[in-house]
């Protein structure tokens, strides 16, 4: 891991932290989830976002009132939108990606979850994820939260990532294989 990698994930975890044992005393960790994955899908949907929080020329008020504003509508708790502030008047604004998966992660902890990523080529229906988390529930013993994306290069098929361990059940995989197996041959 890179050195500013490892300060970004260091100054996360401590916000994390303080954020999470906040929230616990409070009895607010339902609130706190559901601020973290608000904040996470804000993240994801607008690079817009993202290169704000990320930029170094753009004014600590500027960014202070853009996620106070941000904060505001989305109607995260007190307890987030605080944290958020704080982050922004020590221009730290740039770990959010971090904070949301470290935060993600003691939730889950707390909860005796386990998150598996998984990687479809087409979207997965509610069926198909609710079988899913049954079948990988049965294989580790806890609860799964599914993160699902969508990769149509895969063709058909899954990628499971469940913490250490991957299962790769892509066509596009098999096609590499097969023709890995006819390099070898010929």
């Amino acid at each position: 891991m890179s050195e500013p990698a490892s300060i970004s994930l260091s100054i996360a975890s401590r916000y994390a932290q303080a954020l999470f044992e906040i929230a616990k005393e409070e009895n607010g960790l339902k609130a706190l989830e559901a601020d973290t994955d608000a904040l996470g899908a804000a993240l994801a949907a607008s690079p817009e976002l993202a290169s704000m929080i990320a930029s170094p020329v753009v004014a600590r008020e500027d960014q202070a009132s853009a996620m106070a504003a941000i904060a505001a509508k989305m109607g995260l708790s007190a307890v987030m939108s605080n944290t958020i502030a704080l982050m922004a008047s020590n221009r730290r604004l740039f770990v959010l990606p971090q904070l949301v998966s470290d935060l993600r992660a003691r939730i889950a902890a707390e909860k005796g979850e386990v998150t598996a990523e998984v990687t479809s080529a087409t979207a997965l229906s509610a069926e198909q994820s609710k079988a899913l988390a049954a079948s990988l529930k049965a294989k580790v013993g806890k609860d799964v939260k599914l993160q699902t994306t969508v990769d149509e290069s895969l063709i058909g098929g899954l990628i499971v990532k469940l913490g250490s361990s991957m299962i790769d059940t892509s066509v596009k995989a098999k096609l590499a294989a097969l023709q890995n197996v006819m390099k070898e041959v010929g």
